[in-house]
């Protein structure tokens, strides 16, 4: 099997093409990359010697995808990942045209070789004006959703895949479900096997945290680094709650669908951490400080940010039902590892991440 990676370089892309040449022998993997990212150049290190191709390319231009032979697989994960993108100047040309126009490009090269498509969406394809008004009740250290709901697609259990996509996203989460629309009339017109994955938090070693994208590792690496910190929005307490998966859960399913094409059918499916993989802030800090050994100064905002929301967890339950996969990895797992990563290469790190 031949598998392509767009954005290989990239935290989540690099884990995939490691963990593919670890568990499928015989598979070829192309990693194709602009290097534009900070830290790109370690998962580059962390490829090469594992027998991962890479090609120096840029999903934005069409003839990048020239250097590249016949492939059985299109994983895209290439993305400008923040959701604050486009509100600055300079950043909504790149953000469209990696985004949507890279991904474009990607389904061209997939329909040329009749390549499957998987596509790493994001679950910021749900509207914030309808998700910020989720009911839910406050704890001491964490919010929580309440049994009733007004909207369809929404319970105790998250955000499923039938709640409402009317309203306003931020310009990251259009790219994406503009894309995601393209996917399916590709899929269904040209005969290509795809699925969709919108995808909650993702985290793990390798991820260069910053605040509006990599949240879990920023928290580590201030910690870490004896930094500070601030609990931004929603009284300032740090309850804010978010599911987060494990890039390791993330790749037994991208496995698994490569396993079974099949049956996708260009669907769609929420991928995520689910209500047990949830951690607010606070709680997140709690974590660190265990970890760590070290207890950092965390200012205080009540302002809220454009956008942002008070509670977001995955309803993995059509997955689930689906494949019969679900996450195993843990949150302090997870924040292990990030951990011993951060001792591993602290010296590249510090600079990045402190």
């Amino acid at each position: 099997m031949k598998i392509l990676i767009t954005g290989g370089c990239g935290f989540v892309g690099s884990n995939l093409a490691a963990l593919f040449k670890q568990h499928l022998v015989d598979c070829e993997v192309y990693c194709l990359d602009n290097l534009s990212r900070r830290g790109s150049e370690l998962n580059l290190n962390k490829i090469l010697p594992l027998g991962v191709k890479f090609v120096h390319g840029d999903v934005r231009i069409k003839t990048d995808f020239d250097r590249i032979p016949h492939v059985d697989v299109v994983i895209d994960a290439a993305a400008e990942p923040s959701v604050l993108a486009g509100s600055q100047a300079g950043e909504l040309e790149y953000l469209i045209d990696t985004n949507l126009n890279g991904t474009i490009n990607t389904l061209y090269f997939a329909k040329k070789h009749q390549a499957a498509f998987i596509f790493l969406s994001t679950s910021r394809v749900y509207p914030y004006n309808s998700l910020s008004h989720i009911n839910f009740q406050t704890e001491e250290k964490r919010f929580v959703l309440s049994h009733q709901q007004a909207y369809e697609g929404l319970s105790e259990k998250g955000v499923a895949e039938n709640f409402p996509l009317a309203g306003l996203r931020s310009l990251y989460g259009a790219t994406k479900l503009s894309s995601e629309y393209i996917i399916q009339e590709f899929a269904h017109n040209f005969g290509i096997p795809a699925v969709i994955n919108r995808c909650g938090v993702l985290s793990g070693p390798y991820q260069m945290g910053k605040i509006d994208q990599g949240v879990i590792v920023l928290w580590m690496a201030k910690h870490f680094w004896n930094k500070s910190l601030s609990y931004i929005g929603f009284g300032g307490n740090g309850q804010q709650i978010r599911d987060v998966l494990h890039v390791k859960d993330l790749f037994r399913l991208v496995l698994w669908q490569i396993q079974h094409l099949d049956l996708h059918q260009g669907q769609i499916f929420n991928v995520g951490g689910g209500l047990e993989n949830s951690v607010s802030l606070a709680e997140l800090t709690d974590l660190c400080v265990q970890i760590t050994g070290n207890t950092i100064p965390i200012s205080s905002s009540s302002e809220n940010r454009p956008g942002d929301l008070p509670i977001f967890i995955t309803d993995n339950s059509r997955i689930t039902a689906f494949s019969q996969w679900k996450p195993e990895i843990s949150v302090p797992t997870l924040l292990g590892e990030v951990h011993d990563w951060f001792i591993q290469d602290q010296a590249f790190l510090k600079p990045i991440l402190s």
